[in-house]
């Protein structure tokens, strides 16, 4: 036995199908793609999506919704955060920097700083935008908010 004598066992390999040869080939003709319609012609290419003719899905489900291009989107932080990173952190001014720093929001987030949870400490705090009751939990003790 030496690698000039090897050969696939019987039965697993097939000879290629040779179609378009002549009527005698018995794959003449039609060259096995069936008569007329676009998939016996030569440069048929499926369309994605299509269905053979059938109204597509993409069609019948109805659309509803619109996307707002001019949406500005927000990361929200909580007064909440704010007091545990002044209280681990031992800040008096927490700003975008130092939230990065922590992890609350990424580098090209746009932070919104919004009501829920307790603030104890005087803090002086700078974000893009405020809702109306973080601002005034900042303010009430003592605190002051810079909107950037």
């Amino acid at each position: 036995m030496d690698l000039s004598n090897l050969k696939p066992a019987a039965g697993s390999t097939r000879e290629r199908k040779r179609v378009g040869r002549g009527p005698g080939s018995g794959l003449g003709g039609t060259s096995t793609r069936g008569h007329k319609g676009a998939k016996s012609r030569s440069g048929y290419k499926r369309k994605i999506g299509f269905e053979g003719g059938q109204m597509p899905i993409q069609r019948r489900l109805p659309k509803f919704g619109f996307k707002n291009i001019n949406r500005v989107e927000y990361r929200a932080v909580n007064i909440s955060s704010l007091q545990q990173l002044a209280e681990t952190k031992n800040l008096t001014r927490i700003g975008i920097k130092e939230l990065r720093e922590a992890g609350f929001v990424s580098s090209s987030a746009l932070v919104k700083i919004l009501a829920k949870g307790e603030l104890k400490t005087k803090l002086e705090v700078e974000a893009h935008a405020f809702s109306k009751a973080a601002e005034a939990a900042i303010t009430a003790v003592g605190g002051s908010v810079v909107k950037l």
